[in-house]
């Protein structure tokens, strides 16, 4: 008989490439992790991981039980979901994982909204970028991820994931005051692709945007600066240090007495935001008045 917990650490190890980062992730020491493996291996009769100097990958074996895998662990979710619905599941704490201005732009007013309509959920918030929250959900450190679309995240078809979207906005260019650019009322990436540019670090799904954009325009960017705080792309922007792609509602309540904000010309590099659950626990009695909370404080944003 196959154990449910040593599939879930299965797709651990598969998420994270390395025992190592497994381990960490699921509160284990990597001596566990191996010890749970290697009993997944024998209850299977087969090689399930391999391991080299880069990290451990699943064996096509390996491959077609993450597949049962992601089936079995969203229907004990679902189970979850059921149990806690007869038990009223009305109370409880829901753990929200997301990037600092979606916690300002949805989570914070979900949490007003939760109180007046779900005054049981109490709301715990933890800030993650989008790229680290989704793992978050799927190593059960978190229930719900808002997340950001980025290059290589998973899929609306995704098996363990429910996707819930909330909204997309715009980057718009930030320039110095004295930029020659700053006079006309767009800005074609094109026409920066000799400037230097201030950027997010590599791995923040923000990141991806910038090069991707400005790839589409036909360059690469030079990245001279980063920073994962838009306050302080702001500030070097303003300081003549480069110029920026920030996400509208990232600049709102920023000093902007020193930069010109234009849009880009054309179609604009665009944020999509979505929330994410273990698939199978979006119907949890206290799951599901959060995802509703989180649509409705984004139908501004929309």
């Amino acid at each position: 008989m196959i154990e449910a917990r040593r599939l879930h650490i299965l797709r651990a190890v598969a998420d994270h490439r390395t025992v190592t980062a497994a381990a960490a992730a699921l509160y284990l020491t990597p001596s566990a992790v191996s010890q749970q493996l290697a009993a997944l291996e024998q209850e299977t009769g087969h090689r399930l991981v391999e391991r080299n100097a880069r990290g451990a990958r699943l064996t096509p074996a390996g491959e077609i039980l993450l597949s049962h895998a992601n089936a079995v662990l969203a229907q004990l979710e679902r189970a979850e979901s059921e149990l806690a619905a007869y038990g009223s599941g009305e109370a409880g704490t829901v753990t929200v994982a997301a990037f600092a201005t979606g916690i300002g732009l949805v989570v914070a007013p979900a949490i007003s909204g939760l109180a007046r309509t779900a005054p049981g959920i109490r709301v715990r918030v933890r800030d993650a970028e989008g790229d680290e929250s989704l793992l978050m959900v799927l190593d059960r450190q978190v229930d719900v991820a808002v997340a950001v679309e980025y290059r290589g995240a998973p899929g609306e078809d995704d098996a363990r994931l429910t996707r819930v979207p909330l909204y997309a906005e715009p980057f718009d260019a930030v320039l110095p005051l004295g930029h020659p650019l700053a006079l006309g009322e767009q800005v074609a990436l094109a026409d920066l692709a000799k400037d230097a540019w201030i950027g997010q670090s590599a791995g923040n799904p923000c990141h991806d945007v910038t090069v991707l954009a400005c790839e589409y325009a036909g360059f690469a960017p030079r990245l001279e600066h980063s920073s994962d705080d838009f306050r302080a792309v702001v500030a070097l922007a303003a300081a003549g240090a480069g110029v920026a792609l920030v996400p509208r509602s990232a600049l709102r309540g920023t000093a902007l007495d020193e930069v010109v904000i234009r849009p880009v010309d054309g179609v604009a590099p665009t944020r999509r935001v979505f929330a994410a659950v273990r698939r199978g626990a979006e119907d949890h009695p206290l799951i599901s008045p959060v995802l509703a909370a989180l649509r409705e404080a984004a139908e501004p944003a929309r």
